[in-house]
């Protein structure tokens, strides 16, 4: 009988500390982890959990949505791990799930997962709606001035390199070239127009 446990986060600028600490003050001894989506059914730290845990294991998660975003994901995973004779636990919920009232937790906090997930789409979506409205750009706000455009564009007519701009504004070798690569794009649209 192995203690085994499963560690998740959405993004690799995420970390696994917190999760693979509260696992192993759990008793865990073999931890897997994924750095992806919840949403997908391809995470490969899951379906090596999933290949490796026996009857009589038992499979411990820090939360029952470390296990996957959909209501439906998370039953079949828990549906699996109970047919084979696995127990699963969640610390966060501190339910045990081999249980008749572990199983009826485990499809109520699945719920609350995919309704939270859910509202979460609806509320970025809303927002996105009402910025295309204003005429607001979409996405992460900018943190290259317009100004400073100009400033590294007068600096490389001046004869100015491109270590030295970039020392200048503090920006990327990539930011760099990306102002000039969009100077040189309105210049060519500029020129096409006239012609």
């Amino acid at each position: 009988m192995t203690s085994l446990g499963y560690a998740r986060v959405s993004t690799l600028s995420q970390t696994l500390d917190q999760q693979e600490d509260a696992l192993k003050a759990a008793g865990v001894e073999r931890i897997y982890s994924d750095r992806m989506s919840g949403t997908r059914d391809d995470r490969p730290g899951l379906l090596a959990l999933l290949d490796y845990a026996r009857a009589g294991d038992t499979v411990t998660v820090v939360a029952l949505d470390r296990l996957g975003r959909s209501l439906t994901g998370i039953i079949r995973t828990v549906d699996d791990l109970q047919s084979r004779g696995i127990v699963l636990r969640s610390l966060r919920e501190g339910v045990d799930y081999s249980t008749a009232v572990g199983k009826m937790v485990a499809a109520i906090f699945g719920a609350l997962a995919e309704y939270e997930r859910t509202l979460i789409l609806e509320r970025a979506s809303a927002a996105r709606d009402a910025a295309k409205k204003r005429g607001k750009p979409l996405g992460p706000a900018r943190k290259f001035t317009d100004r400073q455009a100009a400033t590294a564009l007068q600096m490389r007519r001046d004869g100015r390199s491109i270590a030295e701009i970039m020392g200048m504004l503090k920006v990327s070798r990539a930011t760099v070239y990306r102002v000039f690569d969009q100077a040189e794009q309105a210049e060519a649209l500029q020129e096409a127009s006239r012609a």
